[in-house]
């Protein structure tokens, strides 16, 4: 190819008249060609836009090796149209890991919104149960938890009622100041 005939192709990205010229001689080829590769029409119609908005693009690195500006559209359509494949082939696939599943509705949104204040309160209630002596923590959490009497709490630490009792009302003050809901509101008298 002569650098006369490069000349042009290479202005397509500049030079208005030289797209209209180009786009008026190659259009019907890049059609017919996207039409035989794309069964839907409007989307032949699209992907032939695209072709020739990636010539644009492309024309300022035109070499004119390869057979020609022919030639080189042809690659240039071939390449938009298989980038299309790749996209409806991931969209396909994002399909159908979502197919069959019900998406959230508005009720769905409200109750996982609860259950992750739920567990954001679960969670700074246990920050400050792991903030307590090892102590007044064991005896909380065998009565909140577990549900043992002071004195089973008592018996199960090896402690007396009475050492178990002021665990515990230590543990509950060191809570009610760092403003937590109170853990256990009443104790559980054997």
């Amino acid at each position: 190819m002569s650098a006369r005939a490069e000349a042009p192709v290479r202005s397509i990205g500049t030079d208005p008249a030289a797209f209209t010229e180009f786009y008026r001689a190659h259009v019907d080829e890049v059609t017919r060609f996207v039409a035989r590769r794309v069964a839907d029409p409007e989307l032949a119609a699209d992907l032939t836009a695209e072709v020739f908005l990636a010539v644009i693009d492309a024309a300022a690195a035109y070499r004119g090796s390869f057979g020609g500006p022919r030639t080189w559209l042809f690659g240039i359509a071939r390449n938009v149209i298989a980038a299309e494949f790749r996209r409806s082939a991931r969209e396909r696939r994002a399909e159908s890991l979502i197919a069959g599943r019900r998406l959230l509705g508005a009720d769905d949104i409200d109750r996982l919104a609860e259950r992750i204040d739920a567990f954001q309160q679960v969670r700074r209630l246990h920050e400050q149960l792991q903030a307590l002596p090892d102590g007044e923590r064991a005896v909380l959490e065998l009565m909140s938890v577990d549900g043992l009497s002071v004195a089973e709490a008592a018996a199960a630490l090896n402690i007396g009622q009475v050492a178990a009792r002021v665990r515990l009302h230590r543990a509950r003050r060191a809570l009610r100041s760092t403003s937590a809901p109170p853990v256990v509101e009443k104790e559980v008298m054997s």
